[in-house]
């Protein structure tokens, strides 16, 4: 018989975002600015189709946030960027077949109309990572986390997901988690994360950690993407 799976529970160490404690949060966060970012992510909220879709369903999201003009069609006459749309550096078929890794993430949002910064986890660099989430949370970028789940407590292993705010006096991120089908938007320890980023990727032998996405002004997106396909 094959087993199916709805959901997961949340580990202990996690705040289920709609919960009334990860609502306190939200309103806590909100008040000192900590939220400012999350609003243009909550409008594009979205659960990847694939289950190694993770990198592309994160950059899906930050793409549309960021108000990107992918300048090629969706669907009809509308431009909207999609995960089967984003094939400029790797096939689809490899990616749902092995998922990404952090540059290869990066890659895909630089041929598509982004600015990006890669920034790996160590253990020099938890003021970076805390002045990264600054940055989210005051809306000057979008951050994606590549973690390891198993290391926050989680099932399963290397994950993508976006940044949806940071609650400064607590040190609690909120992970907007693209795999909703698994687990919901939740609020971590910020330290807690970052650790779990530190893990190495075995697929390239080197550690996880976070980009930064913003809107390029000197760019479009179908220009970049035909470049990458030559």
């Amino acid at each position: 018989m094959t087993t199916t799976h709805y959901k997961r529970p949340l580990p202990n160490t996690a705040v289920a975002f709609a919960s009334p404690e990860g609502r306190q949060l939200f309103a806590e966060a909100l008040t000192t600015d900590g939220m400012v970012g999350y609003f243009p992510l909550a409008e594009q909220f979205h659960t990847q189709s694939e289950p190694a879709y993770c990198g592309l369903g994160s950059l899906v999201m930050a793409l549309n946030a960021l108000a990107i003009d992918p300048g090629r069609l969706w669907k009809g006459a509308w431009r909207w960027f999609a995960e089967d749309m984003l094939d400029c550096c790797l096939p689809l078929a490899e990616i749902r077949e092995r998922g990404l890794s952090i540059d290869e993430l990066a890659c895909l949002a630089r041929c598509n109309g982004a600015e990006v910064t890669v920034e790996r986890a160590d253990t020099n660099n938890l003021g970076a990572w805390r002045d990264a989430l600054q940055s989210a949370a005051s809306g000057d970028a979008i951050i994606v986390a590549s973690y390891d789940r198993a290391a926050v407590g989680q099932t399963g292993s290397g994950h993508f997901s976006p940044v949806g705010g940071f609650h400064a006096s607590r040190d609690l991120v909120l992970i907007l988690d693209v795999a909703r089908f698994k687990y919901p938007p939740h609020w971590v320890s910020a330290e807690h994360l970052w650790q779990a980023m530190q893990a190495d990727d075995p697929a390239i032998g080197r550690a996880r950690g976070w980009i930064a996405l913003r809107r390029s002004a000197r760019t479009n997106a179908h220009a970049l993407s035909a470049a990458c396909k030559r």
